[in-house]
């Protein structure tokens, strides 16, 4: 049949292309068809987000998804090169650094343990080593900060667009048009129909649509606890450089910050009601969150708004994870979103993990199990103390 294939992925932003990329790449040799609505990807959201990579979770299963996925993000633009051209993702290691006052240092330790326990080189800083990597900083009401050298920022729409590129050089098929619905039988997945009325056939769909995935599973019957949740991003310059480039860095007050280039990027997880809304307020920035970079690092009090923009997290409203494998409502039909602002940073071995699956029933670099659909119905969330 035309419109066959062996494997359907709905969303061909960095979840979808990692999980094509990774099939082919492991030596799946089915047709592999991806369906992306938005061919430009102007409003998919990972090129919207704030491309921090950071190893500082508090979960096993995060910890462990983040230590593969800076393995291959160090070596990307060789291993991901097509042509001889490497798929360059400037990705800076500044570090990640969660400040901390002093009700919240005990925390902090307790999160230093069990990331050793899986190979992070955290720190625990006190308060006078801050200023050995923020100069400028307002110590005053600090005790200290958890810090990781090896994590920073990266370009993501580079690495969405790395996997896309490698992905149909594997011989990925991309249909730049939207999914309406997923087809189905009683107890097995048939393929998708889109907006269109064509309709295209696989024994196996992959739900990747990320803020776009929920309304699909709820037609399918399955409905998850996600919802999109607009974020938004303000870059700003200063007039007075800082002394050192910024790791990518949270305040108590969970403001953060990096540099972007010579400008500074900046954004709050701020209380909005879902939905697919991408209007930013210059505004919010001025009121909410001038006050909070201003007091903490004095250069930011000459802060010139630049521009913004909002991107939408497929936020999970029970344990704000990953939802991933297996769904076990219908036969062939597995999901891949949820993450709640952590896609780009687990894309690496979310693709590796979701490949395994496919192709021989099972985890083998990392279990991923932890994330299942299961958990919800079972009582069994993933809680993830350092949410940003």
């Amino acid at each position: 049949m035309k419109n066959a294939a062996d494997v359907i992925i709905v969303g061909g932003g960095v979840i979808g292309s990692s999980i094509a990329y990774n099939l082919l790449n492991d030596g799946f040799h089915g047709k592999i068809l991806v369906f992306e609505k938005d061919r430009t990807y102007e409003y998919a959201s990972t090129p919207r987000s704030a491309g921090g990579f950071r190893q500082l979770y508090t979960t096993a299963i995060n910890i462990q998804l983040s230590r593969y996925s800076l393995q291959v993000y160090k070596t990307f633009p060789q291993t991901m090169a097509v042509d001889g051209e490497p798929a360059e993702i400037d990705f800076k290691q500044r570090g990640y650094l969660f400040l901390a006052t002093e009700q919240m240092l005990p925390r902090l330790e307790s999160h230093l343990k069990l990331q050793h326990q899986y190979g992070v080189p955290s720190q625990l800083l006190q308060r006078h080593e801050l200023l050995t990597i923020i100069p400028e900083l307002n110590i005053d009401d600090l005790a200290g900060g958890l810090y990781c050298a090896e994590d920073g920022y990266l370009d993501p729409y580079s690495v969405m667009q790395g996997y896309i590129r490698c992905a149909k050089k594997l011989g990925a098929e991309y249909v730049y048009a939207e999914v309406d619905m997923i087809l189905s039988e009683p107890d097995a997945v048939t393929g998708v129909r889109l907006t269109d009325g064509r309709e295209f056939y696989a024994p196996i769909v992959v739900n990747c649509a990320g803020a776009w995935a929920p309304p699909l599973s709820e037609k399918l019957g399955l409905p998850l606890p996600v919802v999109p949740l607009p974020r938004q991003i303000f870059q700003f310059s200063i007039a007075e450089p800082l002394q050192k480039y910024l790791p990518l860095t949270i305040d108590p007050t969970g403001v953060y910050f990096r540099h972007e280039g010579e400008k500074v990027i900046a954004g709050y997880s701020e209380e909005r009601e879902p939905g697919y809304d991408f209007t930013w307020k210059r505004s919010y920035f001025v009121e909410e969150l001038w006050p909070v970079l201003a007091g903490r690092i004095p250069n930011f009090a000459q802060a010139r708004i630049e521009r913004g923009w909002t991107g939408l997290y497929d936020f999970n409203t029970k344990d704000h994870n990953a939802i991933l494998g297996k769904h076990p409502g219908k036969k062939g039909y597995y999901v891949a979103f949820g993450f709640s602002g952590h896609g780009m940073q687990q894309a690496p071995a979310v693709g590796k993990g979701l490949s395994e699956l496919i192709r021989k029933g099972k985890y083998e670099t990392i279990d991923l199990t932890p994330l299942r659909v299961e958990r919800f119905a079972e009582n069994d969330l993933i809680i993830e103390d350092a949410v940003v």
